[in-house]
């Protein structure tokens, strides 16, 4: 088995925003470490830039999907608060995104191989938003 996870994040305005442009430089570099981390095993990418920035959750341009797959919540987690780039965009995220008021990552298992479709992350995270922590659906911080 592998973790899937799904990080979604409200934009404080459009992509392509001046405010967003200092986030949009890093991307590239944030997700090419996360593609030589140890555990990584597969990241959502599609054609409008670096990661998944063209992809839409439930028809909200300003919504950011990050949706990808580990070995395991340690591996994820190891990149997560080690590498460097990413902490650092971690620690400026309040400048280009929403405080949340509600879970914005959700991590479950998946068969070896399997490749999550963004419908599929996004039932996860409402079912974590509905009945909350499982074996089976969990937030990032682990299971309850």
């Amino acid at each position: 088995m592998h973790l899937a996870q799904l990080n979604v994040a409200r934009m404080l305005d459009t992509r392509d925003s001046e405010r967003m442009a200092s986030f949009m430089e890093r991307l590239a570099t944030v997700n090419a470490a996360a593609d030589r981390a140890p555990g990584f095993v597969w990241r959502l990418q599609d054609d409008d830039g670096p990661g998944a920035i063209g992809q839409a959750l439930n028809d909200d341009d300003l919504l950011l999907v990050n949706l990808s797959v580990w070995t395991d919540l340690e591996s994820l987690r190891d990149f997560v608060y080690q590498e460097l780039g990413h902490r650092e965009a971690l620690a400026s995220r309040r400048q280009w995104f929403e405080k949340p008021l509600e879970p914005m990552t959700v991590c479950w298992y998946v068969t070896d191989g399997h490749r999550p479709t963004v419908d599929e992350a996004d039932m996860m995270l409402a079912r974590l938003r509905e009945v909350g922590p499982s074996a089976d659906v969990f937030p990032f911080t682990g299971r309850d």
